[in-house]
């Protein structure tokens, strides 16, 4: 009988302490975009992820440049950023497995109202540029390793114009992220070009608005979902990883990126 105890009391402990090992969160870390973070967008979604698959979620945010080269140094278990082109060589080059569109906002142009340089009668973001240029008016770049001002510069490129030979004349370059940014084209009653989601909930804006705003195609902001090949980073959490970029693309997914809102307004919109 007293043997009897031992094995039952052996057991009791054994099956608790399995279950307490197997309730564990395993960790997952996203490298992302700022623009996705200042939104508030994970804070939404990710608790509902985190509770559907046991698994701890952490975001570190960083200019899109910055953030595919850390995956490159196996430093994430996914991938959200926003520059098409670099995304997809990142999967070219081997160091991305899949890449899929997650969801897009617009790219918007912000400054006083005032507006200065009479930006907000034009139909196109290559004319406002040029009026902004040719009224010297200022202009804050966030001139970093973000997917903001790689869109910036496609547009400056298109217009075969170089901004920074003008860099410290009217044309200033932060070298910040995007809030940060914000803060001072406010302060020195500047212009700058940033994304809708961002603009929506910062909340400094004093007496700048959106004086520019167009469905071009320079002005779309895709953002992509990636993953890291195992191949090439074989000890990262691949299977979290996958979950999440599946259920960022289901249908539970894709609904709650639409129904995330703040102050009444649609932050991004799945695709």
């Amino acid at each position: 009988m007293e043997n009897l105890s031992k094995k039952l009391l052996l057991f009791l402990i054994l099956f608790l302490f399995s279950g307490y090992l197997f309730s564990e969160k395993n960790d997952l870390i996203i490298q992302s975009t700022t623009s996705t973070r200042d939104s508030g967008l994970y804070k939404y979604l990710m608790p509902i992820f985190s509770k559907k698959f046991n698994v701890d979620v952490s975001v570190v945010a960083v200019g899109t440049g910055q953030a595919l080269s850390n995956a490159k140094n196996c430093d994430a278990d996914i991938l959200i950023v926003h520059a098409r082109d670099l995304e997809e060589k990142f999967v070219k080059d081997g160091f991305g497995s899949m890449r899929s569109n997650l969801m897009y906002n617009k790219f918007i142009i912000i400054g006083p109202k005032t507006d200065p340089a009479n930006i907000s009668t034009e139909k196109n973001i290559h004319d406002v540029f040029l009026k902004i240029m040719r009224s010297n008016s200022k202009f804050i770049s966030r001139s970093d390793d973000s997917g903001t001002y790689f869109s910036e510069m496609k547009i400056w490129n298109d217009l075969n114009l170089n901004p920074k030979i003008y860099s410290g004349n009217w044309y200033l370059e932060s070298g910040q992220g995007m809030g940060a940014t914000l803060n001072i084209a406010i302060g020195i009653n500047a212009y700058t070009f940033t994304d809708s989601s961002t603009w929506i909930r910062f909340k400094n804006k004093s007496s700048h608005t959106i004086l520019f705003e167009s469905n071009e195609t320079a002005m779309y902001n895709q953002y992509g979902v990636i993953k890291i090949n195992p191949k090439h980073c074989p000890g990262l959490n691949h299977m979290d990883a996958g979950n999440l970029y599946d259920w960022l693309l289901s249908k539970e997914g894709q609904n709650l990126i639409n129904g995330y809102k703040l102050h009444g307004k649609q932050l991004f919109y799945a695709n």
